[in-house]
């Protein structure tokens, strides 16, 4: 049960973005995420990666990813079972990145939120943007969807696992995700190709994975719906 409390004391309603990075920074110094997140509790990083490789089936070595909000790189470590090696990663925890730098996994680690600010990398370098555990309270807005579009080759994919119930306990992503998910795909910036329901995929809870294929990188103009 304490590794579920402190799980969830990082969604917590009320936190600023800075807020939860600090707080997965103290997480990090305690030294317990990955025994906190294993797999028995949290299924994402495995998962996450096995769609990965399903989509890619040769040449993973030669292609380019990028793990947003990768914490200790616990996704890392399982795409590189994979033959995955060109991994980039993006957090805004320095805690969190220090662990994942032990890993040596990650070619280049970006110390940054994705959010609708531009981040520090070219339009178009990545085959593939993977996300576990990235959405949900005060962590990535809807906003942050652009940015993943312009990093990410015409071509290549977005594939991303969140809870389930975060669609509609979320206010951030309550009628918001998703309609602006479809206002992205009637623009021709994306294609949806599987949304997926998967059981317990953390804390017995169910997950939603998204895989989309970026059709245009250019910055997308249209506004995240309001309620």
């Amino acid at each position: 049960m304490s590794n579920y409390v402190t799980n969830y004391r990082s969604h917590v309603k009320g936190m600023t973005p800075e807020e939860v990075a600090d707080y997965y920074t103290q997480w990090s110094i305690n030294d317990t995420y990955d025994q906190d997140l294993n797999f028995e509790t949290y299924q994402g990083p495995k998962l996450i990666a096995d769609i990965a490789a399903e989509c890619f089936t040769e040449k993973r070595d030669k292609l380019r990813l990028i793990d947003i909000a990768c914490g200790t790189g616990l996704v890392g470590v399982e795409l590189s079972k994979h033959g995955f090696k060109n991994i980039d990663g993006l957090d805004p925890s320095s805690g969190m990145l220090k662990q994942c730098e032990k890993r040596h996994i990650y070619k280049h680690l970006y110390k940054e939120f994705i959010d609708d600010k531009t981040l520090p990398i070219d339009d178009g370098v990545y085959d593939c943007l993977v996300i576990s555990g990235g959405l949900g309270e005060s962590h990535i807005p809807c906003s942050g969807l652009n940015e993943m579009i312009r990093i990410v080759k015409p071509g290549g994919l977005i594939l991303f696992v969140m809870r389930k119930e975060y669609l509609t306990c979320v206010d951030e992503y309550n009628d918001r995700l998703e309609p602006y998910i479809a206002t992205l795909e009637k623009d021709n910036k994306l294609e949806v190709i599987e949304r997926k329901e998967v059981p317990k995929y953390s804390f017995n809870n169910d997950g939603i994975i998204f895989k989309m294929k970026v059709k245009k990188s250019s910055l997308p103009i249209a506004d995240v719906p309001t309620k």
